[in-house]
């Protein structure tokens, strides 16, 4: 019998590519695929990626020149956001696991391997992170985070590029009237709240603001090259109001940076 196919939804990049194949995923495989599978067997051997939880496993590569990762049950975070998503203790636990990463990649080399997307040099401090902990990059169950998926930007970054990317996305640090959904009115005391549950440090905090500022136009920017190129989920993506939406997020940055970092020290 033929293996049954079914799409997996969400994501941009790999929209409509990503298929489950009994307790496989198989995924488009990218340029930077050496890195990232050294990455996964790393988090494997320390325990991260333990059972169903952490982050998948790199199981090799199909017929069809795939990659081929153990699938992670649960649910991922796509629009309509269910209620439990926009809970607190959903944020909370997200913190915790994006921790548990970081503590588990500590001590792996990454930097002589073929990454997809450099970030900044600010923020490049020895450490391999995620770099895209979006809300559908993430498995949850029974409400609470569990695995880390999608790892193709993932590259030599730093715990505070991976808590400001993350914090961007799921507090989220844009204009209230740009947030359609109940974490509207509520991003002062969500980025509180992320930073205090991962723990973050005083020094870090005090870079926070700027590194999550400087981490929306590292990715508008990939986002906009996509749509160049002729990508066609990042042209839509782009020409359906994301590039609006980029202008006034750069700007809503410049102007509550002080109420923002107010927000994480008091």
């Amino acid at each position: 019998m033929p293996e049954v196919e079914s799409l997996l939804l969400g994501g941009t990049a790999n929209r409509g590519l990503v298929v489950r194949v009994g307790d496989t995923v198989r995924r488009p495989l990218r340029s930077s695929g050496p890195a990232v599978h050294a990455l996964l067997q790393h988090l494997e051997r320390v325990g991260f990626s333990a059972g169903s939880s952490g982050a998948p496993n790199f199981l090799g590569v199909d017929e069809q020149g795939r990659e081929v990762l153990s699938y992670l049950p649960g649910e991922t975070v796509t629009a309509p956001y269910p209620a439990w998503s926009m809970t607190d203790e959903a944020l909370d636990s997200v913190a915790h696991l994006l921790k548990r990463y970081h503590e588990a990649v500590r001590g792996f080399a990454g930097d002589d391997l073929p990454w997809a997307e450099p970030v900044p040099a600010a923020y490049a401090e020895g450490l391999v992170s995620h770099n895209d902990p979006n809300l559908d990059n993430i498995v949850f169950r029974d409400g609470v985070a569990v695995a880390l998926i999608d790892f193709d930007l993932a590259g030599p970054g730093s715990a505070l590029w991976d808590v400001a990317t993350a914090i961007r996305l799921w507090a989220p640090l844009r204009p209230d009237p740009d947030i359609g959904d109940p974490r509207r009115g509520r991003t002062l005391t969500r980025l509180r709240r992320f930073a205090d549950a991962y723990d973050l440090t005083e020094p870090d905090r005090l870079r926070l603001v700027d590194a999550a500022a400087e981490n929306h136009v590292w990715c508008m920017d990939y986002v906009r090259r996509g749509a160049e190129s002729g990508h066609p989920w990042f042209h839509q993506r782009w020409t359906t109001g994301e590039a609006e939406l980029t202008t006034r997020t750069n700007h809503w940055f410049s102007t509550h940076r002080t109420a923002l970092q107010e927000a994480l020290l008091r």
